[in-house]
């Protein structure tokens, strides 16, 4: 982590992750990028359906490669670059016929290093092969949910899971959350863990800060009215007033309280519901 002197206050406790250690390009590749439209927390008719979110530094697209269907065809990594729109690094990927993509790298990768998409490809970080034949006790990311349907889980900075057990063409992953979940044997998934494990750990110092990143302010339900919150009202600094806590909208919320839909479409792949709280492993 890189620190800063303490010239003002929002600096004495600020850090940002070494980028200059790490990556190798300053610069995207344009014909991997575009420009697009940020959401702002709305939906198709413009209502807030995400709360907290709205302006920020304009930003260009990386189109990063999730569906992996290069298979067979080694590639190596060009570069190391920062991308705005994800927390963990991407570089380009030249593959042997010729085509570059992004991807998303594993840890302590080199420019250099090379990968392939292969069902007997070798357990190595980067390399990405079908659950079946990646061995238990082995981390894993960009997880597919569905054979062919594109890396889905585990894509965040410094994140990964791990294979617990092969059962009846399904692969039990321990998911980031502590949630053990059936997946099929037959999806793709990449070995080794995202890079950038910094990212947890850094402190924005201000909270303009916040505002580049598109980080609008929150406000807390106690302080205001019960017109506007659960937990509003009252004289003063005053408690919520009800036993559990709620969302602005009367849902259950925090301090570990079950929030998952009772008869959800995948709760039958779910083997052991997640942990909550400080203790979660």
């Amino acid at each position: 982590m890189k620190k800063y002197k303490p010239t003002t206050p929002s600096r004495r406790h600020m850090t940002t992750t070494s980028f200059r250690k790490v990556l190798s390009a300053s610069r995207p590749n344009k014909a991997l990028t575009s420009g697009f439209k940020r959401s702002q927390g709305r939906n198709n008719q413009g209502r807030i359906t995400t709360r907290h979110k709205g302006g920020g530094h304009k930003r260009r697209y990386r189109d990063i490669d999730f569906t992996y269907n290069k298979y067979d065809i080694p590639a190596k990594i060009e570069t190391i670059e920062y991308d705005p729109n994800r927390s963990g690094f991407i570089g380009i990927a030249l593959y042997s016929d010729g085509e570059r993509r992004y991807v998303l790298l594993p840890q302590e990768v080199k420019v250099g290093d090379t990968f392939v998409v292969s069902e007997n490809a070798e357990i190595k970080a980067g390399n990405r092969s079908s659950l079946k034949n990646i061995p238990v006790g082995t981390f894993v990311y960009n997880i597919e949910l569905k054979p062919r349907g594109g890396a889905k889980i585990a894509r965040s900075a410094g994140i990964y899971a791990e294979v617990i057990a092969h059962d009846g063409g399904y692969a039990h992953i321990k998911m980031p959350s502590s949630e053990i979940r059936k997946i099929s044997s037959d999806s793709f998934a990449t070995v080794g863990q995202v890079t950038n494990p910094e990212h947890r750990l850094i402190n924005f110092g201000k909270a303009g800060r916040s505002r580049w990143k598109g980080i609008r302010p929150t406000v807390r339900g106690t302080a205001m009215n019960p017109v506007d919150h659960p937990h509003g009202g009252g004289e003063g600094r005053q408690g919520r007033g009800t036993r559990r806590a709620k969302s602005m909208w009367g849902k259950p919320t925090g301090k570990g309280q079950k929030t998952r839909r009772p008869k959800k479409y995948s709760n039958v792949f779910v083997v052991s519901r997640r942990k909550v709280g400080k203790r979660r492993k």
